[in-house]
């Protein structure tokens, strides 16, 4: 029987790390956990759950902590959990086909949970995690497993509340400059700069890496349509429309199978037409059809994204849509589908 590790670097995660090694303790064989330079009870809770604690002296370098800790596993299989993440459904029999394998990475279904506009919302994300001995890491940060090896979606889903907590962009900021001063040119770290000045509400600074990333990003790569979309939502923010639409207009054919891009043209049509109604007056019609075609789609969790564009988030801006429009019945229609209080708000309307 292949044996699987559970391999982690950790900082100061007596927050939340009896969670995540509870929840994946009959998922693992053995636990290695590095920790780089904890000052809280971190290493105890660590050693609670019978891990194997090593040190790290840390070097700004996620991939090169990361590679210390998988030197330190002797499995088949390394499962690569931050602290902040926590098994919520998945078996160690669901995976067993993967583990019997050498030629493949598996990659697991992490549900981000994030605050927008004071709301909490959630991202699906893919993440190649399950990875087989031999296979390390690249990068300081946002690090990327470095191997050509095919990976497959496993059905093992992981909740993850780190982006609730302050600072982080701060951080990494820093430590992408540098990444991106050394690869000028790198996609990747352009759309890893501009996002987190995004997050940072520097949406005016990102749009010199935004604009390089959408210069050289390929269509195959997979941060490409969360890049683009991350793109337009910061041109709307800083009220740059004509860029918007077209961008818009340029990516569609690639993007319009995907309810998040749907979702965009939904809520940038009703700002475009906002923004000049006599001159924009003509794209009313999109807006009902941007959000129809996201319940079409529904929500595929292969295809990432925010959680709820292809159900509730397009079937209550729906029905705020017809309920403007004085289509009372459909507004009554969609709210109902959201399963939002909405409802009652028309009630009376009716």
């Amino acid at each position: 029987m292949k044996k699987l590790n559970l391999v982690m670097i950790v900082k100061n995660e007596e927050r939340c790390l009896a969670r995540c090694l509870k929840s994946v303790k009959d998922l693992v064989d053995d636990m290695i956990i590095v920790d780089t330079g904890s000052e809280d009870a971190t290493k105890q809770i660590a050693v609670s759950f019978g891990a194997k604690i090593y040190d790290y002296a840390w070097k700004n370098d996620f991939s090169d902590a990361r590679n210390f800790a998988l030197s330190k596993s002797d499995s088949d299989w390394n499962l690569i959990l931050d602290a902040d993440e926590y098994l919520v459904q998945g078996r160690r029999s669901d995976i067993s086909k993967l583990l019997d394998r050498v030629d493949l990475l598996g990659a697991i279904q992490i549900k981000n949970a994030y605050m927008d506009n004071g709301e909490l919302s959630y991202g699906i994300d893919y993440t190649t995690r399950i990875i087989p001995k031999g296979i390390y890491y690249y990068g300081k940060i946002h690090e990327q497993v470095d191997s050509g090896l095919s990976r497959i979606p496993v059905p093992l889903i992981f909740e993850h509340d780190g982006y609730l907590m302050p600072n982080k962009p701060e951080r990494n900021l820093p430590i992408l400059l540098e990444e991106l001063n050394n690869n000028p040119n790198d996609s990747y770290f352009l759309y890893q700069v501009a996002s987190t000045l995004v997050n940072m509400n520097r949406h005016k600074e990102a749009m010199t890496y935004f604009e390089d990333f959408y210069n050289s990003v390929r269509k195959s790569d997979n941060f490409y349509r969360k890049g683009l979309i991350k793109y337009i939502y910061a041109l709307i923010e800083i009220e740059n429309f004509e860029k918007a639409l077209k961008i818009v207009d340029e990516v569609n054919p690639d993007l319009q199978k995907y309810a998040d891009f749907n979702f965009l043209c939904g809520i940038f049509y009703v700002k475009l037409i906002l923004s000049d109604i006599v001159k924009y007056q003509n794209y009313l019609p999109l807006i009902e059809k941007s959000y129809l075609k996201c319940i079409e789609i529904g929500e595929v969790p292969q295809h990432q994204g925010v959680y709820g564009c292809g159900s509730f988030k397009a079937a209550y801006n729906l029905g705020a849509w017809y309920e403007a429009a004085g289509n009372l019945d459909m507004a009554k229609k969609y709210y109902e589908l959201s399963a939002c209080p909405a409802v009652s708000s028309i009630e009376s309307l009716l």
